[in-house]
């Protein structure tokens, strides 16, 4: 099924999908319209870039405190939840769903992916 659709089975999981590094592609399932999961494919990859750069210079002040290379980010809203780790995202429901097994999930499927942003 793959990691994409695991995701989706998960209680709680509105969208799951895919961005490139590059910015120019991607893909989803869930309850989105296209032009949703353009905006959220967008704001997903700046945002890991962002948090990268972060790291990285947190890095250089605390070397081997475990934080550099990054993997990814979440962030919980009162009532949304999001999960970015490589080039994965997945918006989830808080009153349904866990970001714990989202998480997890996706840490047992990417922690072997390539940490490259390319």
């Amino acid at each position: 099924m793959g990691l994409i659709g695991d995701l989706m089975g998960l209680p709680g999981v509105l969208a799951a999908g895919e961005y490139s590094y590059r910015g120019d592609r991607f893909s989803y399932e869930g309850q989105m319209t296209p032009e949703m999961a353009r905006m959220a494919s967008i704001m997903c990859r700046a945002t890991h870039m962002g948090v990268h750069m972060e790291c990285d210079m947190l890095g250089v002040f605390c070397p081997g405190c475990g934080l550099v290379p990054s993997r990814g980010w979440a962030v919980r809203g009162p009532d949304f939840s999001v999960c970015v780790m490589a080039n994965v995202f997945c918006f989830a429901d808080n009153t349904v769903g866990s970001m714990n097994r989202i998480l997890k999930l996706m840490h047992a499927s990417l922690d072997h992916a390539s940490r490259e942003m390319i």
